[in-house]
């Protein structure tokens, strides 16, 4: 577990100046969130942003492990939101999903680019990176967010098409990209202090899929189809469900990957 690295950062917002980011990188972590975790329990003040260049316990949204093929990124970051941040722990998804596709996307709009609601990276279709946001107390005394990308390769998993960074940009260095997510985190973060998340919601739009894009909605038991009509007020996922609009506030949705494909040759089947 040896830091390669420690130093400090200060970003600039063209409002006003925030506090310093206090970036680590390390060889190898079991878990980049766990780490932030742990100090944010013994008291760790906000800014702590840890990196690892090898995760051996990494961890994805619904309890899933994370599969990392090597020279991933594996970026943590530590906040304590303050009164204004407290008043939507929801916002924090797209918050941080706006840093990383700008991060990634080095502060460029592609339409090879996309957000798969709410907070996953698409790179043609194909799932590029996660995000895993845990929020401790309401209203939030701190929040860990963990990134997650394949920069120069990806994994190979059955039934799903992975993408990498290599494939839309040279540089592919996490220790490059990690200063570019932290420097778009505290953008977002001080648009969502001085705007709301009216705001958040506009750009995150702008980054997102198409509206009208062909969605399948998994409760965990059963797949349902549905086209994409954007988002709501307070983030909900809005689903076009043959003419019904329906709100979605929690579902695992997929786009482009195999349940799509298999729901989509079923109906075609008639099955």
């Amino acid at each position: 577990m040896a830091r390669a690295e420690s130093s400090l950062t200060r970003e600039h917002t063209g409002a006003s100046e925030a506090p310093a980011w206090r970036f680590e990188c390390y060889d190898e972590l079991p878990s980049t969130s766990d780490a932030c975790i742990e100090r944010a329990q013994h008291g760790e003040a906000e800014g702590l942003a840890v990196l690892a260049l090898s995760q051996t316990r990494a961890r994805g949204s619904r309890g899933r492990i994370w599969a990392d093929p090597g020279d991933s990124l594996a970026l943590s970051v530590l906040l304590r939101p303050d009164a204004a941040e407290q008043v939507s722990n929801t916002a924090w998804a797209f918050i941080a999903a706006l840093a990383f596709y700008d991060g990634l996307a080095s502060g460029a709009l592609t339409p090879r680019l996309r957000i798969k609601w709410p907070n996953d990276i698409l790179l043609d279709g194909r799932k590029l990176g996660g995000l895993l946001v845990e929020i401790n107390g309401a209203p939030a005394d701190h929040v860990v967010i963990g990134f997650g990308a394949n920069l120069a390769r990806s994994p190979r998993i059955e039934g799903r098409h992975l993408a990498c960074l290599a494939e839309h940009a040279s540089l592919c260095d996490p220790r490059a990209v990690a200063p570019r997510i932290l420097h778009y985190l505290t953008h977002w973060r001080a648009v969502f202090r001085q705007r709301g998340f009216a705001a958040i919601r506009v750009a995150w739009l702008a980054r997102s899929l198409p509206v009208g894009s062909a969605l399948v909605v998994s409760d965990g038991k059963t797949y349902s189809h549905g086209l994409f009509t954007g988002i709501g007020e307070d983030g909900e996922l809005l689903l076009d469900r043959g003419g019904k609009l329906e709100r979605l506030v929690t579902g695992e949705i997929f786009y482009g990957d195999f349940p799509v494909k298999k729901m989509e040759a079923d109906r075609a089947s008639g099955r």
